[in-house]
């Protein structure tokens, strides 16, 4: 059976799997549209959670972006794994325990103000719109490959198919899709990095493999995998794999940027409620980590052998190039969607892959798991099941974030603000035309997207960094902050992150090099200094203004601290 129709049976099949589940939980009320009624286990809020934050970002791009920059690309690994930590010490039992379940309400309610909600609304949508479309272009890139059609068919189709279940089964059905999600792409993660493993380096643990030397039999056999793709890279003109190309300010502000990002993030946000205890939020918030890392630690192993495979079957075992019309066949595959491409410059009719004028290859880093099986010569079965995993990782963040846009517009603007008496059923409506608002903007932003899946996502991160963060962690830690401190830090924040990025993607790209940047940092990492930004406009303003209502001091006493704790040492 050829590669093409075994996509079809076992997506499909995932597919059948999703649908079904969504259906038999169908969302009856607004409780169950937005939190699931409360009622998720622990375990299986963990890999709900887990697949909704590992996005196509993490499994699609990542590993791609390890390969193509190595040592440079580890700033997405740090930054995203950091984040969890943080989410699950220091906000998520506090904000659960707060009992409001979207951000805009945590901070509208806590900053006693309906101005700070509206503003958090709109960071909100901002951020989820930002991470939606890094979302759909990886829901095209699977697409495409998958069913031979151009990317943009690809994106169309995905599209249709997140907004039908989103909409169908909203946060109770989003969760047991969720859990299925997580093992499919947990499992099509998993199996090729162990087969290639095994192929390249004799070890069943890719995590090993990946320190290991390569076996006998394949090129470069007896040398350290490390030291091959150093050797192989330097010879091709790119950087050294294990060396940073980037500036030690550069990788801290990414990291810091991506793990404060995390923390601020709506949609890993809301899951804390999905649980029945405060307990259960700390306990699943662990269980995401565990079942995160099953992904994370196996990301760097994946990008060695995509990229030493890469360069063999490029340019063979001689490193002169490879014959044109005996390219294998993964080649002419993924050129049908147009994100490989060769140019043959030297007229010699063989393809040459390197990191200087020599290169004849345009290639999408965001390829790279995809095509790994297919690289690597795995069975047929194996390259259809990475598709279903690619697909499960783009659909659960795209659903996820998919809810936040439309809680965002029906709950908070709508319930909230402007429209205070409608009915349950008008709010539902209103959260389904909202999502299906936001599929239509965010599937032009997959067509036309303002850089790779990861880079894409790394921006939503950026601008949750310089909005939602500090305004959280003050509002936790800070009981004196005042709602005019946390608006302005908030503002200023978030339009000096997004004027950053969009003036060196958009505006000047051709600028985007680092002796333009602010203190050499990149747009990916400006949400550091957005941050930074925030928390100082914010403590001046309240400096300025004076300290929060004595109700509202009480208030976040009372979450921080137990009920009855030090009532011994009153008298």
């Amino acid at each position: 059976m050829d590669i093409q129709t075994l996509t079809f049976i076992i997506v499909g099949l995932t597919f059948a799997l999703y649908i079904g589940i969504a259906i038999w939980s169908r969302a009856g009320s607004t409780n169950d549209f937005y939190v699931a009624s409360g009622g998720v286990h622990p375990v299986m809020n963990g890999m709900a959670t887990a697949a909704d934050w590992m996005s196509a970002a993490s499994f699609i791009s990542m590993a791609g972006i390890i390969a193509f920059a190595g040592y440079a690309g580890s700033v997405y690994l740090m930054g995203w794994t950091g984040g969890y930590v943080l989410l699950a010490m220091c906000l998520a039992p506090y904000l659960r325990k707060f009992g409001k379940f979207t951000v805009p309400d945590f901070i509208g309610d806590r900053y006693y103000s309906q101005t700070a909600r509206t503003i958090a609304v709109l960071c909100a949508i901002i951020i989820s719109f930002t991470y939606i479309a890094g979302q759909m272009r990886g829901v095209g890139v699977v697409f495409s490959r998958f069913l031979e059609v151009d990317i943009a068919t690809g994106v169309y189709i995905g599209a249709a198919i997140v907004f039908f279940y989103t909409v169908l089964g909203g946060m109770k059905g989003i969760t047991y899709t969720q859990v299925a999600q997580y093992v499919v792409l947990a499992f099509a993660y998993l199996v090729p990095a162990i087969f290639i493993s095994i192929y390249m380096t004799g070890h069943i643990l890719p995590q090993t493999g990946f320190g290991a030397t390569i076996a006998e039999g394949v090129p470069g056999g007896g040398e350290y995998l490390l030291q091959r793709l150093d050797g192989l890279s330097e010879q091709l003109g790119l950087a050294a794999y294990t060396e940073g190309v980037r500036s030690k300010i550069d990788m801290f502000a990414i990291t810091c940027a991506l793990m404060v990002g995390t923390a601020g993030l709506p949609h890993v946000i809301v899951r804390f409620f999905t649980v029945p205890k405060v307990s259960d939020a700390r306990l699943s918030a662990g269980w995401a980590l565990v079942f995160i890392s099953v992904v994370y630690l196996t990301a760097p192993s994946i990008a060695a052998f995509a990229k030493t495979n890469l360069i063999n079957t490029v340019n063979g075992p001689d490193l002169q190039g490879v014959e044109y019309e005996a390219a294998p066949s993964w080649i002419k595959n993924w050129e049908k969607t147009g994100l490989i491409s060769w140019e043959d410059k030297n007229d010699d009719g063989r393809m040459f892959y390197s990191g200087d004028a020599r290169n004849e290859m345009t290639v999408d880093r965001d390829i790279m798991v995809l095509a790994n099986p297919e690289i690597a010569n795995l069975p047929a079965w194996v390259v259809a099941l990475v598709a279903a995993g690619g697909v499960a990782a783009a659909l659960s963040t795209s659903a996820g974030l998919l809810l936040v846009i439309s809680t965002s517009v029906s709950h908070d603007l709508l319930k909230r603000t402007l429209t205070p008496n409608i009915t349950d059923k008008q709010e539902l409506f209103w959260a389904r035309v909202a999502a299906a608002v936001a599929v239509t903007i965010s599937t032009y932003f997959g067509i036309y997207p303002p850089g790779f899946v990861a880079q894409v996502v790394a921006f939503a991160f950026g601008l949750a960094a310089a909005s939602f963060f500090p305004a959280i962690i003050m509002g936790i830690f800070h009981k004196r902050m005042n709602s005019a401190g946390a608006i302005a830090g908030m503002v200023v924040g978030i339009v000096f992150t997004l004027a950053y990025i969009i003036y060196f993607k958009f505006v000047n790209p051709t600028a985007n090099i680092p002796d333009n940047w602010l203190f050499g940092i990149s747009p990916e990492g400006i949400g550091t200094i957005g941050m930074i930004i925030n928390f100082i406009v914010a403590l001046i303003v309240h400096k300025m203004t004076g300290d929060a209502p004595q109700a509202t001091q009480d208030l976040v006493e009372s979450i921080r601290y137990p009920r009855g704790s030090g009532a011994a040492t009153h008298h």
